[in-house]
């Protein structure tokens, strides 16, 4: 578990916690990303583009990325990276700590610009790739990789909700800092 830095921001993160267990857990039989099966499903896509939690999404996860020195963007690989990097730059703009968000695409486009990454400029600049969830970090370092290709500095990988299946030791692996704002405890599940 991380706290948030001010109470204000932890009773944030509380009511996140009670919506995201009492709107985003689903039990059942399911199949994650890595091929692992599950008995639970945490689908935070229901929250991160919910008006309810977005809000509350940008001040927890600013909070988290503001932890880390000399970044100047957020984002990672679409889609599930982009309603939470938009909501981190509407917040930061809103704090007066502007971030710039950007896309990773799976791949590059094949017209126009043939661009892997839209929005901010990235090249030589200290960026945090952010997630609602991650199971084995891989979607997360399909990102980090496209923005090292672009001549960026990623240097951060930034969770919603840590599954505690993996994920945190792979990107660690890669040199990145690996920062949760909530975990499996939190929501009181045990991890798969």
């Amino acid at each position: 578990m991380t706290a948030a830095s001010t109470p204000e921001l932890e009773a944030d993160r509380q009511a996140l916690i009670g919506l995201i267990t009492d709107e985003a857990v689903f039990h059942g039989d399911f199949t994650l990303s890595s091929g692992k099966k599950a008995t639970y499903y945490v689908d935070m896509r229901k929250l991160t583009l919910d008006h309810r939690a977005a809000p509350a999404i940008g001040r927890i996860m600013l909070d988290l990325v503001g932890r880390v020195d000399g970044i100047v963007a957020v984002g990672g690989l679409t889609l599930g990276a982009d309603p939470i990097a938009n909501a981190i730059m509407h917040e930061s703009v809103r704090a007066g700590t502007p971030l710039d968000a950007f896309v990773v695409r799976k791949e590059p486009k094949d017209h126009g610009r043939g661009r892997q990454i839209e929005g901010a400029d990235v090249a030589g600049k200290r960026v945090v790739v952010v997630e609602d969830t991650s199971t084995t970090g891989q979607s997360a370092l399909k990102a980090v990789e496209a923005l090292r290709r672009e001549g960026a500095e990623p240097v951060a990988v930034a969770v919603i909700v840590d599954r505690r299946t993996g994920a945190q030791a792979a990107v660690e692996a890669e040199g990145l800092q690996w920062l949760a704002a909530i975990d499996l405890d939190d929501l009181g599940l045990a991890p798969q």
